[in-house]
């Protein structure tokens, strides 16, 4: 008989490439897996038979205890720096990299089990995850990729038939996570703060080939590697405020090489604008606030340039440092310049003026003062081109507050002198009507925790096409409700 081919086509780089960067290690036994969902968009994706997946043997292979052909799970080292203080090592600690496959465009990508079971990296915790959480970051994962900013994505979510205790009983699950790669900050500074500069070149080698391959042998690799981390990272940053999003815990381990936005854990988005706002339990002093973004992905950014210090100049520290600094300093323009492009876009201009950035700097400074949700304000600025502006003032305290600043956009519009319809079409390509809504977010999770799961296919539907009128579908485009009250997430992934 001819036998079954393999579900993954692993080729398992890290693992055959990087040894002592990580621990080999199985997941634990669970008593029942039961496939909560399976990405098959992404599956197809990726060049996996989807079919093959959605099965009882599929369940078990998500949930950590039935091991593919092929597979290598382990468990990747690495540091950071969390909440400003530097942990010298963290890990894996309920995670699992199972492998590596190339997709059908030839891009390599992580298959990692998350809430598989603890490590050797634990620290004492138990390694599991439970339903919340685990389909918080589907949903905010899948979210991110139909809005177009580069993110890790889930294939699967499985109930492990587990009661795992997080302040009350709570059902277990496992999260599927497909990444271009889980090499973060924390990773470098992992075997920089332990002087391994062998390991460290190694490292930085590998980075480059993964996600760098043009640097490969170049002399100056390291610094460029650098520079290309810079540039993702700036982008990145600049996009999530574009949509109003809050990552939540920007940690150094927490922050990657390839430009993809990881662990969606006490995230969230926005619905008044406010550059302070602060939604996770544990962010008592809003290090992680909106608005404050860029400032901390630019520290982020230097303690990575403090790690690759000793590949950058190996003999002239010094010399490191004027080069490392100089890559950094370019980091505000490049973000400035990333957000100014967004915010263009977002407001219907396609050319540049010198005073476009107080124009949107007094729009969002109105906004804050008069509290209006961010993603409609920015939607129904798309209407007030052809002069429909009654749906966007209602969004004003003082409906009257935003008149003034109408008259100078339209006049800033005239000046390119584009047909109406062809500026809101532009804009409605840009500026989202569907959002992952707090409220929304956590009543499809309240719903999953008693086992209907309804309720979080519909939310994933309505966010897949996040840029187009849902009719129906309304109430996902709207705010909270006032009874929904001030909002909190907590590091439950």
């Amino acid at each position: 008989m001819t036998a079954n081919p393999p579900l993954f086509q692993f080729d398992n780089t890290y693992a055959r490439d990087l040894p002592g960067f990580y621990v080999a290690w199985e997941g634990a036994k669970v008593p029942s897996p039961e496939l909560i969902l399976f990405n098959a968009a992404l599956a197809e994706e990726l060049g996996l038979e989807a079919a093959s997946f959605e099965t009882p043997e599929g369940a078990e292979i998500f949930a950590g205890i039935r091991q593919p052909d092929g597979a290598s799970p382990l468990a990747q080292v690495y540091a950071g720096h969390q909440f400003g203080g530097f942990s010298p090592q963290l890990g894996d600690g309920r995670a699992l990299l199972i492998g590596e496959v190339l997709d059908r465009t030839g891009r390599r990508r992580d298959i990692q089990l998350k809430g598989s079971g603890p490590t050797p990296f634990s620290r004492g915790g138990d390694g599991k995850a439970v339903v919340g959480p685990v389909l918080r970051e589907y949903i905010l994962g899948e979210a991110m990729h139909a809005l177009g900013i580069p993110t890790t994505r889930a294939l699967a979510a499985v109930a492990t038939g587990e009661t795992i205790y997080r302040e009350g009983p709570k059902p277990g699950a496992v999260l599927t996570r497909v990444a271009a790669s889980h090499l973060r900050i924390g990773t470098f500074q992992y075997f920089a703060a332990r002087g391994e500069t062998d390991k460290l070149r190694q490292l930085a080698d590998y980075a480059i080939a993964r996600h760098d391959p043009d640097l490969a042998g170049a002399q100056d690799r390291h610094l460029k590697l650098f520079r290309s981390v810079i540039e993702r990272q700036a982008a990145l940053v600049a996009n999530w405020l574009l949509v109003g999003f809050v990552h939540g815990v920007m940690n150094t381990d927490n922050s990657t090489i390839s430009g993809e936005t990881i662990d969606y854990g006490p995230c969230a988005f926005i619905d008044a604008y406010d550059p302070a706002a602060v939604f996770s339990s544990i962010d008592h002093g809003g290090r992680y606030a909106f608005g404050r973004q860029p400032v901390i992905l630019q520290w982020n950014l230097a303690r990575l340039a403090e790690a690759l210090l000793p590949l950058i100049e190996p003999d002239d520290l010094d010399k490191a440092v004027e080069l490392a600094s100089a890559e950094l300093g370019r980091f505000p323009d490049l973000y400035r310049a990333h957000w100014l492009g967004g915010m263009r876009a977002k407001l219907g201009l396609e050319t540049a003026e010198e005073d476009d950035q107080a124009l949107f700097e007094e729009l969002l400074t109105l906004m804050h003062q008069q509290a209006t949700d961010y993603t409609l304000c920015f939607r129904r600025l798309g209407d007030a081109v052809t002069g429909a502006t009654d749906r966007l003032r209602d969004l004003f305290v003082d409906p009257t507050a935003i008149d003034g600043w109408l008259v100078r956009w339209r006049q800033r519009l005239e000046r390119e002198g584009r047909a109406n319809e062809d500026v809101k079409s532009g804009m409605d390509a840009v500026n989202p009507l569907y959002i992952p809504r707090n409220h929304k977010v956590e009543e499809t999770l309240q719903a999953a925790e008693t086992g209907d799961y309804a309720p979080v296919k519909a939310l994933l539907e309505v966010l897949s096409s996040p840029f187009e009128e849902q009719p129906g579908r309304e109430l996902y485009a709207e705010p909270a409700p006032d009874s929904f009250g001030p909002y909190r997430t907590f590091c439950g992934t």
